[in-house]
């Protein structure tokens, strides 16, 4: 068996961080994560008991230079942590889920132990929104997708968040420096910034995401849910099967190294089989 670690990076998100906690410390171990803490004006939740979590000196920028900077941290980090013996370092957001497709039957820890990853693995990325016609406001006592049953399969959350060695990741993780993708067949990255409309046009009036420059990219969560609500469902194995494919080989001729949308847009219907795992 592999040791596997994760490293996140929050600001004032204790909603998506508490889950973060439950899940990657159910598959990895809360011994095995690693939470870094934006802001000393913060404190260091209960619930991330038994887990590494400590609090980081914030410098305030707009979005653009802070990202470069959080993810140049966390690379450092995560090249600390190689150091230190783990085999493979998974990186996300808060709102991020690397999950093993339930029918294979196995723990993320094992299927990720018995990957041949040179440098790094993507999982495709499953943009989960709620369908305005069909989904209430989101119960926050209650797993997500037991309640949000419909995805926008989005490149953008397509990214290298398994990586074996010390690397680079670029801004948001969408992609490691100087290296190139490969988008396994059974893991997928839920991405859940786009679940609840309530909850994002709350986050709109947050004057401190306002103020570093954030409220364009909160507001492209809210496209994903009037996407979901407008659009016709598709089946989820032909789809992912031809998504899967279509971002492996369809890229940014500024980017080669990180997949692209394609100008349809593909919404899927989440099998029953994923909603209990978050």
């Amino acid at each position: 068996m592999k040791r596997i670690a994760a490293i996140t990076m929050v600001r004032n998100d204790e909603f998506y961080l508490q889950r973060w906690v439950e899940y990657y410390g159910r598959e990895l171990g809360k011994e095995n994560l690693y939470i870094f803490f934006d802001g000393t004006d913060q404190t260091i939740p209960d619930f991330c008991e038994g887990t590494t979590a400590r609090l980081r000196e914030r410098n305030p920028q707009h979005v653009v230079k802070a990202e470069k900077d959080r993810l140049g941290f966390i690379s450092e980090q995560a090249a600390l942590l190689f150091a230190q013996g783990y085999d493979l370092v998974i990186g996300t957001d808060a709102d991020e889920f690397l999950v093993v497709d339930p029918k294979l039957g196995v723990r993320l820890a094992d299927y990720l132990s018995g990957l041949k990853i040179r440098t790094s693995v993507s999982a495709l990325g499953i943009d989960v929104g709620q369908h305005l016609d069909k989904e209430g406001v989101l119960d926050g006592s209650r797993l997500f997708l037991e309640q949000r049953h419909y995805a926008y399969i989005c490149s953008r959350y397509t990214k290298p968040s398994v990586i074996s060695r010390p690397v680079r990741w670029g801004s948001g993780f969408h992609r490691v420096k100087g290296h190139d993708f490969c988008i396994d067949k059974n893991l997928f990255l839920f991405h859940f910034g786009s679940i609840d409309l309530k909850m994002i046009e709350e986050r709109m009036g947050n004057k401190d995401l306002v103020s570093t420059g954030r409220l364009k990219h909160i507001k492209k969560r809210a496209r994903t849910i009037f996407l979901i609500t407008g659009a016709k469902a598709r089946r989820w194995e032909p789809t992912v099967r031809l998504l899967r494919l279509i971002h492996q080989w369809v890229r940014p001729i500024w980017a080669l190294n990180k997949p692209w949308n394609t100008v349809r847009k593909y919404v899927v219907a989440i099998p029953d089989r994923f909603s209990k795992i978050i």
